[in-house]
């Protein structure tokens, strides 16, 4: 079984030393690097070049929104998984806008993480519920709401609607399937048809526009 490559940024010794052992109890998982320092984990993960990196917002040096835009600027396949304190929306906002695939706070249990890793690598964006509708909303009222009657110019169909409705609230492509009674790959089904339609390549990217053009209802 090919093990998914994780680097994990944390400037805190303990945590990070606990992070490590609790990663390293995941037979699928494979911890490549560790940095305390977000400047010297930069070069580290473009040397690295692990799969996902989970990454701090306060480090030394640069902090976690100037590492992922230096990372994805110069290794775009790396996935971010930000593993934070901070729960404000600005802070997800400006992690989301860098090119982080998913935002967790530091209080989420061992198999929350893993499980939202697994989601990043199968192309999925990672935002609890409650961090999800913050996030929006403070999208929303950066954006302003949209003028006229709400249009699907992608022409999705209602299952797919109601697939990024669900993404939209934070739920993951496995819950999504529980609500929706699907299978897993179904639902994965569903999402690459939206993003072919809507000619985007990620969760977040079809949220923005479906909420810029009104069709989604949070």
């Amino acid at each position: 079984m090919d093990r998914t490559r994780v680097y994990v940024v944390e400037d805190q010794p303990t945590l990070l030393k606990n992070l490590v052992k609790v990663l390293g109890t995941f037979e699928e998982l494979e911890v490549v690097g560790t940095c305390q320092d977000g400047e010297l984990a930069v070069e580290d993960i473009l040397q690295v070049q692990p799969q996902i990196v989970l990454l701090d917002l306060e480090l030394p040096g640069l902090n976690g929104i100037q590492v992922t835009q230096r990372v994805k600027r110069r290794a775009s396949g790396v996935e971010i998984l930000i593993l934070t304190s901070f729960e404000d929306e600005q802070k997800v906002y400006e992690a989301i806008q860098a090119g982080a695939s998913g935002y967790l706070v530091k209080r989420v249990g061992p198999e929350k993480i893993r499980s939202a890793i697994r989601e990043v690598m199968e192309g999925g964006t990672v935002l609890e519920p409650i961090i999800a509708r913050r996030f929006w909303n403070y999208f929303h009222s950066l954006q302003g709401k949209p003028a006229g009657k709400p249009a699907n110019p992608w022409g999705l169909t209602p299952a797919e609607f109601e697939v990024l409705r669900f993404v939209a609230k934070g739920l993951s492509n496995a819950e999504v399937g529980e609500v929706m009674t699907l299978e897993r790959r179904t639902v994965r089904t569903h999402l690459s048809h939206i993003y072919r339609k809507m000619g985007v390549n990620s969760h977040v990217e079809a949220v923005v526009l479906a909420l810029k053009a009104g069709v989604v209802d949070l």
